[in-house]
């Protein structure tokens, strides 16, 4: 939301119209456009709108058509509409409709771009509350609107404004509110709740990050975004065949893709940031939504869909290390009724490691996207990815002692030909069906297949004295493929007073895993960190390596939840629900050199987790709240007898305050949590191959987020945090050690600020930094890693259509990790080193 101004002659303040706009008096800085009573009059004053209907007109078909004088807007309507708000933000005329809602057939927005010689933008919305927005965003100065009404048509005319006109001296200034485009705070997000809730009505901490943070930033990989949010760092990438991350304190955070979760292999693959509209991170356990996770949190990645209006997006990244990122974003109609929308968005990535590899990253992705409106009521949209691209395997570098190696962190330990290949495919399909205003059914299905290749040179153990690393030559082939259907009824009533958002699902997945891996044990190749000689495994065939590990298994997933939003009072709301999970898996090993005889076993699990929690709103724009939530995980470690462990199960419990600032332009998150990780598997004191489930993990600490804009053209995203994450209770683990990847202080800043007029309008600088302390190596505490500081920054100069911009990052070039494995053999992953990145993008 943006603070803005429009001045009216007093003449016009008259009666009703007159007591609803002096409260919103202001002074200082306003942007000024005339206005009368004649060019809208449409609008009915305040009293006779506390009489309007209280079901809402339903806005079906929104229409835009060139003039002489500028452009003409009609929306067909089931009634008649009125206008409760007009205002002007910026360069933008807006309107506001009360007591109605949008029902386009293809989406329930309406965008056009440059549709006419002044105006730059016209947007049609919905806004909560059973208001719709109209906002007509001139070219140089607010447009001039007109407004008419019928019982079925609702039509806007607007001329572009003069952009020298002054206000009138016996004018009163108006403070208004508005929405603004390119915006860094968003007021709402799905991920929380499966439901598209106001942030402030959600009782957890949940952060976005939107997609023009995500282009300020040129963000390339999902790990530059997630710096944004307090209490998340990466974690170990598994040798680049995967991604990782921590949140408050715990590791494999699970990374959601429009709501849909890959399992089996290495987890989440390297996700793809060309098609992101913004990335929600939701703190604390969730299972309630989304099943077996850990309980620091979920990451989803919103990808963007087709829009009524065509857009056709080009953009050009490169840098140094020979960097080079083509991409485009299509989108519009393909039929004349706009029933039928598409989105295409495709990139191919180039770039150099900054270690010593010959391997080069080479990525291409695409992603078409067809949304039908079979009907007014009833919508099908059909998604699918592809990614192919090959990487260095990257098995990082080692410490000795109680810090990393001193060696230049360019330095590969690998063979510099080693190699990760993988393929993967998401296809599937989003269906929705509104029975009325307030029930809606909603099904999906996604279908994944991820192949993974690893080849390379294996580390098994290092020498600290001698600084000799051994490594055998293997080969890793992953197989995955997921089936996931998601089915969930929307319903919103009312039990007398109380409002209810009622949800209820059923969620099903199968996995189907195979792993085949080959190890050379009686070839080892010794290597010195401090004077490395590679080309100990030119005469291997990788292809042929003994059979080490040839698996299959099964794991078919159940989950039925019920979740209840009650308003009980304009300034009290309850979130409650419970969901049920059971798991079974299947798991086939196969004949190896170490296995000569075939063997299955199956294992079921089931939990109930619930999660609770209440908001109070003392005015508006502030949220107090509290919440309890439970998480579960099966556990696929087994004791000595061969029996399967209990599932491991978290518990969480979250304290804070919310607020939106600056007249809605900001939003600020305060939290306190304090969560607690129980069944974790530990080593068998008596049977070391085996495992018992008395491990504990407790995590506390206190999390600080703002977002959005401080004055027109000045932006922020900021975070804090302090954790305080230990080992409670294991039996080799010393109790209090702290977990891993975890800093006990973390905090971000960006920020940027674009000039809004004058001979430097559109130019742009951003500026920001990245502070992690010191962390855990591993859980023994064996090693630390160092806290490191990292500069960004950036330049860029918008005009017209077209957007340049110079990214810089680490701009002191610092040496720094990113996160360690948990060992002291592999996986101490640097950070890049200084990187620059050139952009530019053109719209048409």
């Amino acid at each position: 939301m943006v603070k803005g101004f429009y001045s009216l002659p007093l003449t016009t303040l008259t009666g009703a119209w007159l007591m609803a706009l002096l409260p919103a008096v202001a002074g200082d800085n306003a942007y000024s456009l005339e206005a009368t009573s004649a060019a809208v009059p449409g609008l009915i004053p305040v009293d006779e709108q506390l009489t309007a209907q209280a079901s809402p007109v339903e806005i079906t078909d929104v229409q835009i058509e060139a003039t002489a004088d500028g452009l003409t807007l009609q929306l067909a309507t089931s009634g008649e509409l009125s206008v409760s708000e007009t205002s002007v933000t910026g360069n933008a005329a807006i309107a506001d409709i009360a007591n109605a809602v949008l029902r386009l057939p293809a989406n329930d927005e309406f965008f056009a771009s440059a549709p006419a010689e002044g105006i730059a933008l016209v947007n049609v919305t919905n806004l909560p509350n059973g208001q719709v927005r109209i906002a007509i965003t001139g070219t140089d100065a607010p447009p001039a609107v007109n407004i008419s009404t019928t019982s079925d048509r609702f039509t806007v005319s607007a001329t572009p404004g003069n952009p020298t006109a002054q206000s009138p001296d016996d004018a009163i200034q108006i403070t208004v509110t508005g929405e603004q485009e390119d915006d860094y705070f968003a007021p709402d997000a799905s991920t929380a709740t499966r439901t598209d809730t106001p942030i402030l009505d959600i009782p957890v901490s949940i952060q976005v990050i939107p997609r023009q943070v995500l282009e300020d930033q040129q963000v390339i990989r999902l790990e530059e975004a997630l710096t944004n949010v307090s209490g998340v760092t990466t974690s170990n990438s598994f040798g680049n065949a995967g991604e990782n991350f921590n949140i408050r304190g715990f590791n494999d955070a699970t990374v959601l893709l429009d709501g849909f979760r890959q399992f089996g292999g290495f987890g989440q693959s390297l996700s793809e940031t060309t098609n992101l509209e913004r990335v929600e991170v939701l703190k604390g356990p969730a299972s309630i939504l989304y099943g077996e996770i850990q309980p620091g949190g979920v990451i989803n990645l919103v990808t963007e869909q087709p829009l009524p209006e065509p857009l056709y997006d080009v953009q050009i990244q490169a840098g140094n290390r020979e960097f080079f990122r083509p991409q485009l974003d299509f989108t519009g109609p393909l039929t004349a009724d706009g029933h039928l929308l598409y989105r295409l968005n495709a990139s191919y990535r180039r770039e150099d490691s900054f270690r010593d590899f010959d391997q080069d990253f080479e990525r291409f992705f695409v992603s078409p996207v067809l949304s039908w409106q079979i009907s007014d009521r009833t919508d099908l949209t059909l998604q699918f990815e592809y990614v192919d691209e090959e990487l260095p395997l990257d098995n990082g570098l080692v410490p000795i002692g109680d810090s990393v190696a001193d060696i230049p962190f360019d330095r590969s330990l690998d063979e510099p030909d080693n190699v990760v290949n993988n393929e993967f495919v998401n296809v599937g399909y989003r269906f929705e069906h509104r029975f009325s205003d307030n029930w809606r059914l909603r099904n999906a299905f996604r279908y994944t297949d991820r192949d993974l290749l690893n080849i390379g040179a294996i580390p098994f153990d290092f020498d600290q004295a001698t600084g000799l690393q051994t490594r055998f030559a293997g080969r890793q082939a992953i197989d995955t493929q997921n089936y996931s259907l998601q089915t969930n009824v929307v319903g919103e009533f009312a039990t007398g007073p109380i409002e209810h958002t009622l949800l209820f699902g059923v969620d099903l997945n199968r996995t189907d895993d195979q792993e085949v891996t080959g190890l050379d044990f009686f070839n080892p190749g010794l290597t010195n960190i401090f004077d490395p000689v590679f080309g100990a495994f030119d005469n291997i065939d990788f292809d042929d390596l003994p059979l080490a590990r040839n698996s299959e298994s099964q794991t078919d997933r159940l989950g039925v939840y019920l979740q209840d939003q009650i308003d009980l009072t304009d300034e009290l709301i309850l979130v409650a629900g419970l969901r049920y999970d059971t798991v079974e898996r299947t798991d086939t090993n196969g004949i190896t050199v170490f296995d000569l005889v075939e063997s299955e076993t199956t294992q079921n699990d089931d939990a109930l987790t619930p999660r609770v929690g209440i908001v109070y709103q003392p005015t508006s724009n502030i949220s107090l709240y509290g919440s309890y939530s439970q998480s579960f995980t099966p556990s696929f470690e087994t004791t000595t007898a061969g029996d399967p462990l209990e599932p491991e199960r978290g518990e969480g419990f979250e304290f804070g305050a919310k607020a939106e600032l600056l007249d809605g332009n900001l939003l600020a998150t305060l939290a306190y949590f304090d969560i607690t990780r129980q069944n974790v598997a530990t080593p068998d004191p008596i049977d070391l191959f085996s495992s018992v489930a008395t491990g504990e993990q407790r995590s506390r600490g206190i999390e600080f987020d703002v977002t959005g804009e401080i004055l027109p053209g000045w932006n922020v995203i900021a975070s804090y945090a302090y954790i305080d994450a230990e080992v409670t209770e294991d039996n080799v683990i010393p109790e209090g050690n702290r977990i891993f990847n975890t800093p006990e202080h973390s905090a971000s800043l960006w920020t940027t600020y674009e000039v809004q007029e004058g001979n430097l309008e559109g130019l742009g600088v951003g500026l920001g930094f990245n502070f992690v302390d010191q962390r855990a190596g591993d859980l023994d505490n064996s090693f630390e890693l160092d806290s490191y500081f990292i500069t960004n920054a950036a330049l860029s100069y918008r005009r017209d259509n077209w957007r340049a911009a110079l990214n810089f990052r680490n701009l002191f070039d610092v040496d720094y990790i990113l996160a360690a494995a948990n060992s002291r053999i592999f996986g101490v992953e640097p950070g890049d080193p200084f990187t620059v990145v050139a952009s530019f993008s053109i719209e048409f």
